[in-house]
């Protein structure tokens, strides 16, 4: 088993490090919208027009969750 997880980690790692290095990111306070709901403090990438380095778009892992993208465009 835990050269099953041994594994898992190395290949989250291979995409995460990537999306790290590309864009960056950074750390968001938790905040409530304007329509009320709150928001808990998370990591975000930095904005800009690549989808490569973007946590929530199909292909990238978020380093912070282990989560995948869903995002098509």
């Amino acid at each position: 088993m835990k050269p099953l997880l041994l594994a898992g980690a190395l290949a989250l790692s291979l995409f995460a490090v990537p999306a790290i290095a590309k864009g960056g990111s950074h750390s968001v306070s938790g905040h409530t919208t304007k329509n009320g709901t709150y928001v808990p403090p998370h990591h975000a990438t930095n904005p800009d027009r690549s989808k490569t380095n973007n946590w929530s778009h199909k292909g990238n892992v978020n380093p912070y969750t282990g989560k995948g993208g869903t995002k098509k465009d």
